[in-house]
């Protein structure tokens, strides 16, 4: 069995994780520049889906994880780049932490 502990790394210990997460999966990287363009607004899975050109499902395992091709310790929200808010009518919307705002802005070409 696993321990439930999740782990936390500072920002400087969490920087090349989230460099490798994003180099593997271009879903995430577009995920994370659509919500950088939004910023400080947030969307939610079908908007976001739709505006990177990809499924909901997919949108989903980028952001939370997803079973072996999305890992949960990749993921937006793993990664701290992601949050999820609860809105009142029950949609979860997702927008950039202040770490990814800080993160994506440094290292947009």
């Amino acid at each position: 069995m696993q321990n439930d502990e999740k782990k936390t790394f500072s920002k400087d210990e969490i920087r090349p994780l989230v460099i490798r997460s994003l180099r593997r999966s271009s879903i995430r990287k577009k995920i994370t520049e659509y919500l950088f363009d939004i910023s400080p607004s947030g969307s939610y899975t079908s908007e976001i889906a739709y505006n990177v050109k990809t499924t909901p499902t997919n949108v989903l395992g980028a952001i939370r994880g997803m079973g072996d091709r999305y890992k949960v310790d990749e993921s937006l929200i793993g990664l701290n780049i992601v949050e999820q808010i609860e809105s009142n009518s029950n949609v979860k919307i997702y927008k950039l932490t202040d770490f990814g705002k800080e993160f994506v802005g440094s290292n947009r070409k």
